[in-house]
């Protein structure tokens, strides 16, 4: 039996001088599955995907992505690592707006020969992938390949940074509150889009959002406080 995809245990962090921020006893997520995390502002949403994705490490505790621990990794190995498992969508997206928005979505292949590869492997060609998702992610004009990323709309922004996030097939997408900017129907529509490509390439889907409405659209609904005990250690 295939182990989960994220298997976390006895996880504690704390920022220097701060009091313990994270006290997870135990967190799994399956491969394809798709979770709902919620959890307000300053309860450490943000700080648990830097964990999770070997950008922070934890004080004690185990994780393991694909059955690697982390935590056995140096700091560059974690960043390879990362970049071939991993597919971020952040809240502010972080494109760059000098480049193109092709240029933006292949730029996970630059750093990563497996997604790469993955990406040949399923479309052809990275170009192709790259179109092709954009297309499934509804910006389909060719033109808007060759625009400067600064020059979309939040909308169109949100989109490429999704295409981004799944190029070369990631077995992880992370996503950091990035409806936050748009209305409820743009919220839905969105989701339906992401669900609709993480199956396709196999990837699990961890979507972390204040907007309890959406947690019904997910395969599994979780709060960090009840996850988290130093939070809940904090409000008793």
């Amino acid at each position: 039996m295939r182990s989960a995809l994220i298997q976390l245990s006895t996880l504690g962090f704390a920022w220097p001088g701060q009091p313990e921020l994270l006290d997870i006893d135990t967190f799994t997520l399956e491969h394809g599955e798709s979770l709902f995390l919620k959890g307000p502002s300053g309860s450490g949403k943000t700080t648990l995907l830097g964990l999770l994705g070997g950008v922070q490490q934890p004080n004690r505790g185990n994780i393991q992505l694909l059955g690697q621990d982390l935590s056995k990794l140096s700091a560059g190995a974690r960043d390879r690592f990362r970049v071939d498992h991993t597919g971020y969508i952040f809240q502010q997206f972080n494109l760059l707006p000098f480049l193109s928005v092709r240029e933006n979505v292949e730029l996970p292949c630059h750093f990563s020969t497996l997604r790469a590869s993955r990406a040949v492997q399923r479309h052809g060609s990275v170009a192709k992938a790259t179109s092709t998702l954009l297309a499934h992610l509804g910006l389909q004009q060719p033109e808007l390949l060759q625009r400067r990323a600064g020059d979309l709309s939040i909308g169109q922004q949100q989109r490429v940074a999704a295409a981004r996030a799944l190029i070369g097939q990631p077995e992880l997408v992370i996503a950091d509150e990035p409806t936050s900017a748009l209305d409820a129907d743009a919220r839905e529509a969105f989701l339906e889009l992401l669900f609709t490509e993480c199956r396709a390439a196999g990837s699990s889907l961890l979507f972390v959002s204040h907007d309890q409405s959406l947690a019904r659209l997910f395969d599994r609904s979780l709060s960090l406080a009840e996850l988290n005990r130093a939070s809940y250690l904090e409000e008793v």
